[in-house]
């Protein structure tokens, strides 16, 4: 392949990585996907190409929507037993996030219900809210009709906005103020404290460390605070089973304020806070180890502020 087409591509890698992470919800699938793509556009005859960046985003697309029907063939991503991979705030696969709504469509409370949509709905929904696509080009990516790709978007805002209240983006010093009282409250087991900074409307979701067949849900108040509390309040099995010394901080992942378990400088845990009008309205627990790599290898390079409780 000649050196400009090589840099052509590689001028577009990181959109593409972005989109291929918005539609599979991990980071190495994405860039599986990405690499596929690659292999394509060294194939094509390029000359016959008119538009370089629509013939890759239809490519990768596609690759992703056959990723996607494949691994809901092999029930490996059936609804309820799987939660998208974390990333530390800097990840070049978050962007763009310019408005509202690309940030949104990349936040794991968004990624998590965006797994309940067929691949179709998914990919509508990801190429018009956080790309921008207008139905005539994701009719044309999808080889749909643009009343399909309506269609698709209609049903895919209606499932989300069941499952999620959706309420104005809270800036990022105001919900760290909340996660750290919040997780004040939790290690110290203060269980009134915790349900009086729940919404009414709480949902946690949790991988249960990685151990569980099916995601941990849990909607009201009350039992949200007494999981939260039993979770994060220290004991000495916990200690012991911690391996060394345990330390939380609190981090930007997918632009959410979020908790950080960390042993011995590595991330074991990772919990997702999205806070609206003062009070947490839902948390997304992450601890499986294969989620947590691409996350583990930036908080290697990252320059950490001190921990919010040092000693747990």
């Amino acid at each position: 392949m000649d050196e400009a087409a090589v840099e052509r591509f590689e001028a577009g890698r990181g959109r593409l990585a972005s989109l291929a992470y918005r539609l599979l919800g991990s980071a190495a699938d994405a860039e599986d996907a990405v690499q596929d793509t690659f292999l394509r556009w060294q194939a094509a005859d390029r000359g016959r190409i008119e538009v370089p960046e629509a013939w890759l985003a239809t490519v990768l697309t596609r690759l992703c929507l056959d990723r996607l029907r494949s691994a809901q063939a092999r029930h490996e991503r059936t609804a309820g037993a799987w939660l998208p991979e974390p990333l530390l705030d800097g990840d070049p696969m978050l962007g763009p996030a310019d408005t509202f709504e690309q940030r949104e469509s990349v936040s794991l409370a968004v990624l998590t219900l965006l797994e309940r949509l067929s691949p179709f709905e998914r990919a509508v929904y990801v190429l018009r809210e956080a790309f921008s696509y207008g139905h005539a080009e994701i009719a044309a990516i999808l080889g749909i009709s643009e009343s399909a790709s309506q269609q698709h978007l209609h049903r895919a805002r209606i499932r989300i906005s069941a499952e999620r209240r959706r309420g104005g983006e809270t800036d990022p010093a105001s919900a760290r103020r909340v996660v750290e009282e919040f997780l004040d409250a939790a290690v110290s087991g203060r269980t009134e404290r915790l349900v009086a900074l729940l919404t009414d409307d709480v949902t946690v979701v949790s991988d249960g460390a990685g151990l569980a067949k099916r995601l941990l849900r849990y909607r009201t108040r009350e039992r949200v605070a007494s999981y939260v509390r039993a979770g994060f309040r220290p004991t000495p099995a916990k200690r012991r089973l911690a391996g060394g010394p345990v330390a939380m901080h609190v981090a930007l992942v997918n632009g959410s304020v979020s908790v950080l378990t960390v042993v011995n400088d590595r991330v074991v845990g990772a919990v997702a806070f999205e806070v609206s009008e003062g009070k947490v309205a839902s948390l997304q627990g992450i601890a499986a180890p294969d989620r947590l790599g691409r996350l583990n290898d930036a908080w290697q390079r990252h320059a950490p502020q001190e921990p919010v409780i040092a000693a747990w």
